[in-house]
């Protein structure tokens, strides 16, 4: 059944207004992408209006269905249907686009303004994180109300995508668009902006394949959609398709539309110029002439056509009243799983959650991924929102939880496989990982994590930096975590990775030194609720015996004093994750020359420089002027701690294929070669 019985002369009127302020809105900033906002308007509009489910009211309301701009570049397209909703943007935050503190910035940020659900920009990334919200969806619906029939819980709602032709030219979107069809995500609905244009002109000179025929190889349900004779969306044909998509509820849905960028300008439609330049002028006076408006008139509404498009909000409250009296009698029905809704939706941890960590005794030499592993068994086992796994190293990186199966459709013939499984197997697939755990965290009631090796972390950097910049709670494990990972060499021996992961804002880097360290790491990431990045050790490493040596309940600190010198020490020697073992070496060495060594272990310098000074001061005392970083990777970073006179043990060049106790003692990195660097640096 058609959506557009209904539709009257006020709604073309309302998408000739919403492509005119697209116009308008660039030409005053200067600059920006206003041909993709204009042939989309009706898409966006008949999407707001007919078949996404929202309440402008309530941005965040539990029942609403997603939408993500994938092409974040077009983000009047997204603007406009805000302000036509009526979620609190209006005129002068469309006359103030691209501006500084304005909620219209030239792309959308999450956080920053009411309605948009992600940050988008880099291309792909709106369309692989749409995928994670499609598979939180999924996960969701089975811990509060797995035994609905299908398509019929409260729980159930659709993700919408808007993308373009440089979304599905990434890779990222490629790789999460495959595993969306191998997990039949059938509440994921992507329309794909078939304009051919792009900024070098047209897409054939780089993209020439059948979309169409890839999508449906992923297992996709694909539908095509061409333009209308004049080059506008054919609407109808699109409704038409919408409405087809609503309906397949198993496989994921591409509705792959035609359309001319710019339409209906006269000169600047189907141009590369339309894409990311104010039309100019005289363009405008023309399109607006071809569009029934008045040239002289910029950033109008008529209060009718606004009158008209804002009952949308008044039908969203009404949808959501429905909701909220069809929620009732479920928390009535089900009176512990809502519980826990409401303790998924507070953010809260359940009482006594970490009373059954395991402890490590000293005396056995434990992997740092390993610890994790039973860290993450233990955790699995008192929160139920907790799953992931990794781009199929879960082996290696010990990122499995096996107490509930493999999420994976019903359909599948793959052991273990359960739809609300806890063990996501996201392939050899990093990026798209990435990605996948921002979507789970940005749907916003479970926790996940995804592994992989530390160096193929550069596979997921553009992922971790929306993360960082989305304040996101996104937990991303990274093992063989150094050239300790031994003989498979210099291609997996992560050197410059640390300090490029530190690079990142709002990110913090952790590398725990023992198995205590890892588990009081963990308890740290879920009470921060912070994107993170856990680095572990393929190696075994000694556990530490905590008599002499600091609690590891200071590592929630980033840095404390592991062991201290039993007077005034000469020299502070800081390390982090494999290497603060070889710095205890150093101290008892150099203790034997009579040369009083403090050891910092310093798991997460981002946690440490948020703790006040006098307490950086007690850790790092300015008044001990040699200090020594250990860590086996470049140098770039530790200066800020050691300062010009300080020495850094570190990797300048890559590695080698050989055992980690080879390489460590070829590289600098034995407890000798370090002792004499630092009776050198006395003496001087």
């Amino acid at each position: 059944m058609s959506n557009l019985e209904n539709w009257s002369e006020i709604d073309d009127r309302a998408v000739v207004y919403a492509r005119a302020l697209a116009m308008d809105a660039v030409q005053k900033a200067g600059h920006g992408h206003p041909g993709t906002a204009m042939s989309l308007a009706p898409v966006a509009y008949n999407l707001f209006q007919r078949h996404l489910i929202h309440d402008p009211s309530d941005p965040k309301w539990l029942g609403r269905d997603r939408f993500v701009l994938s092409c974040g570049h077009s983000s009047l397209t997204l603007y406009t249907q805000l302000f036509f909703s009526g979620y609190g943007l209006e005129m002068e935050d469309l006359k103030a686009f691209r501006t500084w503190n304005s909620l219209t910035p030239g792309h959308p940020e999450f956080g920053h303004t009411a309605g948009v659900e992600m940050t988008t920009g880099p291309l792909g990334a709106g369309v692989a994180t749409a995928v994670g919200m499609a598979m939180a969806a999924r996960y969701e619906r089975g811990l509060l109300d797995p035994d609905a029939p299908a398509n019929s819980s409260l729980f159930d709602h659709n993700i919408w995508v808007l993308c373009s032709d440089g979304d599905l030219q990434e890779g990222v979107s490629s790789e999460a668009s495959s595993l969306a069809g191998t997990q039949e995500l059938g509440n994921l609905k992507v329309i794909y902006d078939d304009n051919r244009i792009s900024i070098e002109g047209d897409t054939h000179i780089a993209f020439t394949e059948d979309v169409s025929a890839r999508y449906r190889a992923y297992g996709w349900n694909v539908i095509d959609v061409s333009a209308a004779a004049d080059g506008r969306v054919d609407l109808i044909k699109l409704d038409a398709a919408m409405v087809a998509a609503k309906s397949e509820t198993v496989k994921p849905t591409l509705i792959r539309m035609q359309s001319i960028i710019a339409w209906p300008a006269p000169k600047a439609r189907n141009t590369a110029e339309s894409h990311g330049s104010a039309l100019g002028a005289e363009e405008i006076v023309e399109t607006k002439k071809l569009l029934g408006l008045n040239p002289d008139e910029h950033f109008a509404m008529p209060a009718e056509v606004l009158a008209h498009v804002r009952q949308v909000k008044a039908r969203g409250a009404a949808t959501r009243k429905s909701w909220n009296e069809k929620f009732a009698i479920w928390q009535s029905a089900n009176p512990e799983r809502a519980k826990l809704l409401q303790r998924l939706i507070s953010g809260e941890l359940p009482k006594g959650w970490d009373s059954d960590l395991p402890q490590y005794p000293a005396g056995k030499d434990v992997a740092t991924r390993k610890a994790s592993g039973e860290v993450i068994a233990a955790l699995a086992k008192v929160l139920p929102e907790f799953w992931g796994g990794s781009a199929d190293l879960a082996g290696s990186n010990n990122t499995m939880i096996n107490s509930a199966g493999s999420f994976l459709p019903a359909s599948s013939k793959m052991a273990g496989a359960n739809p609300y499984g806890r063990m996501i197997h996201f392939g050899i697939r990093e990026h798209a990982m990435g990605s996948i755990l921002n979507g789970v965290a940005l749907h916003g009631l479970s926790k996940t994590f995804g592994g992989t090796f530390a160096v193929f972390s550069d596979y997921m950097r553009p992922a971790v930096r929306l993360a960082a910049i989305m304040d996101l709670p996104s937990i991303f494990i990274w093992s063989h975590d150094s050239i300790g990972l031994g003989e498979d060499g210099p291609t997996h021996q992560p050197v410059e990775q640390l300090a490029t992961l530190r690079a990142i804002p709002n990110f913090a880097v952790i590398r725990p030194a023992d198995a205590n360290e890892v588990r009081e790491a963990w308890k740290a990431i879920l009470l921060r609720r912070k994107p993170v990045g856990l680095l572990l050790s393929r190696q075994n490493l000694p556990v530490f015996d905590r008599t002499p040596h600091g609690s590891e309940s200071l590592v929630s600190k980033g840095a404390y004093i592991l062991k201290d010198s039993p007077t005034t020490a000469d020299v502070v020697i800081i390390a982090t994750g494999s290497e603060v073992s070889v710095a205890i070496e150093v101290q008892n060495a150099l203790s034997a020359k009579s040369i009083s060594a403090r050891v910092v272990s310093a798991p997460c310098l981002e946690w440490f420089a948020q703790e006040s000074a006098a307490y950086q001061e007690s850790v790092l005392p300015k008044a001990v002027r040699l200090k020594v970083s250990i860590e086996a990777g470049i140098a770039q970073g530790w200066r800020e701690y050691i300062g010009d006179s300080g020495i850094a043990i570190s990797l300048e060049h890559y590695g080698a294929s050989a055992s980690a106790t080879k390489l460590f003692s070829e590289f600098g990195f034995g407890a000798n070669v370090i002792v004499a660097k630092i009776e050198a640096a006395l003496k001087q």
